[in-house]
């Protein structure tokens, strides 16, 4: 369901895709060949929420952001790159995700922290606000720790992960 909210549409493309259990609201852009698959909340009610092409959301997701206020002035805009996979169930609020990137089956992800591009975070990890994930590597845990560097093989299958799910959504 794509809900208004403040006088404000989503923007979704032409080519993504939003099941129609899913519910975007407000200040949201989704781009092209995206997916948002079932029972998501994507909430753009108190801060932007930007999505770049070739993403996908997966079941159960939830993302937000924080509002801005005297404890948090500019509050947390909420920004997604392209290609990238957001497992089950993962809760993202106000945070900056790169391009090519793996966020884990219930994970975490806080307020103004900043995933680089090519971070796989391992399922259920929580990145605590302000952390600075570095590209290339690995991330497991709560808190998130650095495990150790991709392989070029692992970067691939995230790339893969994306296209498919591009292939998965069409077929819907």
């Amino acid at each position: 369901m794509l809900k208004q909210f403040d006088a404000v549409n989503p923007r979704i493309a032409g080519s993504a895709y939003i099941d129609e259990s899913a519910v975007v609201i407000g200040d949201v852009v989704i781009g092209e060949d995206s997916s948002v698959w079932p029972i998501t909340a994507i909430r753009g009610d108190v801060n932007i929420i930007r999505i770049g092409h070739s993403t996908n959301i997966q079941d159960g997701s939830v993302l937000h952001g924080s509002h801005a206020s005297e404890f948090h002035p500019d509050g947390a805009e909420l920004h997604i790159g392209n290609q990238v996979t957001v497992g089950h169930k993962a809760l993202l609020h106000g945070c900056r995700i790169g391009n090519q990137c793996l966020i884990g089956m219930g994970s975490i992800v806080m307020d103004n922290a900043i995933v680089e591009d090519r971070v796989m975070i391992g399922s259920g990890s929580l990145v605590t606000p302000g952390k600075v994930l570095e590209s290339g590597y690995m991330y497991i845990g709560s808190p998130a720790r650095k495990t150790r560097a991709l392989s070029e093989r692992e970067i691939e299958s995230m790339i893969y992960t994306a296209n498919y799910y591009v292939s998965l959504k069409n077929r819907y």
